[in-house]
């Protein structure tokens, strides 16, 4: 049954220029001396260096670590020792250094020992880790960290081997050769994602390719391929016909939502060099340090390499020949999405699928920007369906939230509406420049947003802080307090005691003097003095006194029974 397709806005017709590339088959780039592996080479976070100034490594080996989830490490493409770990120069359109490890070969190009992925009996979440771990990246474009799209809840995979962008061929060439790998990888993801379909997209200017896959699927293990069902659809030559949102509205009629993903769908979409990359690092457990890159333009030779990630692109270009005379430049990418090269040392990366050569006959310079007319013909051109030159005006005038509100993250850079102004206005540019404007804005948000939160956890915490030890103060005077007057009113009780009983002990002390006195007295024959004709009142008194002394010592001493009162004397 032939596919019904389905046709997405916009789109252009520029020269393919692909018959200058894919008529020789994929060369084997030689062992060079020195690579140079940057640090980043994807879509997230740049991996850790693992590495340091003096290490032996061998090929294979994981050199830099992913961090944070949207990573993937990287590997080192031969043996040697490490030369430098620092800013190098990269294939990027700002030419500023990245962080990267500098290896120089040893000769014997020595491998790790790789291990094949048991992708039956592995847990899918280990898989997934597994897979970051060997490096596995989107060769398509966007060089997406491969592990975080292959999850279980799709019912279909698209194999994206339309390769669209003129002058490439790396991905026509791969498809020819190594078909049978590269629909392996694609039964793997399927496997992986739990899809029960494999639809394969590609221009039908590749005749070739689109027989050597339909033959594969008939070659395909049968283990593998059990209960899958495959279709290789050629579709129309039209660019951008190989993006994302296109090819799955071109094969299934279904739009992907503005800010939406192919998953709410169902669908999942793997360009043909991934899924030949899973394909050798599930059987064969290597990782990817290598990747097919096209070299074309102005050069003596133009072609297919597999090169090992870290060669230099003036190694690249003199493998194919080397530039003729009168070259005026390189691109990295296609004439369409991509930009100019600034240093000839920077090094191939997982993003890197083609370097055009290029000269004044083949690129001739750019005529100067008129002002817009508003012809439309942009919104015409664009398969996103959005309104290009309403973009271009707000991102001129810096108006970031208005170019926003006319869906600025749904454009592709693609290039149509700036291949046909007739303005020659490099539309493009201003929407990198407002989109890479507002990313700026919103981290400085985020990092505001965060010193805000620090500064207020810190001023909660200070202020809890301070409450607590007022509390603590306040409990510890209290307790203070409490001792303070318990231990008053136990020494005032304790000082009334003391003084009663001192007062007690000095009476009973003058008693027992005075009855000392009396009996000694007694005991002597001694009589008072002075006693003879005393006054009848004072002999009564003395008397009383005396019986009260007697009463008192009484009182005070053990009686005895032969105890006799004495009597006064009158």
């Amino acid at each position: 049954m032939v596919r019904v397709l389905h046709s997405h806005p916009g789109g252009v017709h520029p020269a393919d220029h692909k018959a200058e590339s894919n008529a020789t088959p994929i060369r084997t780039m030689p062992l060079l001396p020195r690579y140079v592996v940057p640090l980043r080479q994807h879509i997230g976070t740049p991996t850790r260096a693992l590495v340091q100034v003096g290490d032996n490594i061998l090929k294979g080996q994981r050199i830099g670590a992913a961090e944070g989830p949207v990573s993937a490490a990287v590997h080192a493409p031969t043996s040697g020792r490490v030369v430098a770990v620092g800013p190098s120069p990269t294939p990027h359109p700002s030419g500023l250094y990245d962080p990267a490890i500098v290896i120089e070969s040893d000769g014997e190009d020595r491998a790790v020992a790789f291990t094949p992925l048991d992708w039956q009996t592995l847990d899918p979440a280990t898989l997934r880790l597994r897979v970051r771990d060997l490096g596995l990246a989107g060769l398509g474009g966007a060089v997406f960290p491969s592990h975080l799209k292959l999850k279980p809840g799709v019912h279909t995979l698209i194999l994206n081997g339309a390769e669209c962008e003129p002058w490439i061929t790396c991905d026509d060439r791969l498809m020819r050769e190594r078909a049978a790998e590269v629909l392996g990888g694609a039964a793997l993801m399927a496997r992986i994602t739990g899809a029960r379909s494999v639809l394969a997209g590609i221009e039908d200017n590749k005749p070739q390719a689109i027989a050597a896959l339909r033959d594969a699927v008939n070659r395909l293990d049968s283990g593998l391929a059990a209960d899958l069902t495959f279709e290789i659809t050629p579709i129309p030559t039209r660019y951008p016909g190989g993006g994302g949102k296109q090819l799955i509205q071109t094969l299934t009629g279904l739009e992907v939502p503005s800010g939406g993903l192919s998953t709410e769908l169902g669908i999942q979409m793997f360009n043909v060099g991934t899924a030949y990359g899973l394909y050798r690092a599930v059987t064969l457990g290597e990782p990817m340090f290598s990747r097919i890159v096209t070299v074309t333009g102005h050069v003596a030779q133009p072609g297919n390499f597999e090169a090992r990630i870290g060669t230099p692109i003036g190694d690249l270009i003199a493998a194919a020949g080397g530039a003729l005379p009168g070259a005026s430049g390189e691109l990295v990418g296609g004439p369409m999405m991509g930009f100019d090269l600034m240093d000839l040392a920077a090094p191939a990366t997982k993003a890197v699928n083609c370097i055009i050569v290029k000269s004044p006959e083949l690129f001739p310079a750019k005529p100067a920007a008129l002002p817009c007319i508003r012809c439309g013909a942009c919104a015409r051109a664009c398969p996103a369906s959005l309104q290009p030159f309403e973009l271009y005006w707000f991102s001129r005038a810096k108006d970031f939230g208005k170019a926003q509100s006319y869906h600025l993250f749904d454009c592709i850079e693609c290039g149509c509406c700036a291949y046909v102004c007739p303005s020659h206005i490099p539309l493009v540019d201003y929407y990198r420049f407002a989109k890479s404007e507002i990313w700026a804005r919103e981290r400085e948000k985020q990092a505001a947003d965060q010193a805000r939160v620090r500064h207020e956890f810190k001023t909660f915490r200070a202020e809890r802080e301070k409450q607590e030890k007022a509390e603590k103060f306040a409990k510890a005077a209290a307790e203070t307090k409490a001792k303070s007057t318990a231990s008053g009113e136990a020494a005032a009780a304790s000082g009334e005691d003391a003084e009663a009983a001192k007062k007690k002990a000095l009476l009973e002390a003058a008693l027992a003097r005075a009855a000392q006195a009396k009996a000694e007295q007694a005991a002597a024959g001694i009589t008072p003095k002075n006693t003879d004709n005393l006054p009848p009142a004072v002999a009564r008194e003395i008397a009383e006194i005396d019986a009260r002394r007697e009463q008192a010592g009484a009182a005070d001493a053990p009686a005895t029974p032969d105890a006799t009162p004495s009597t006064p004397h009158s």
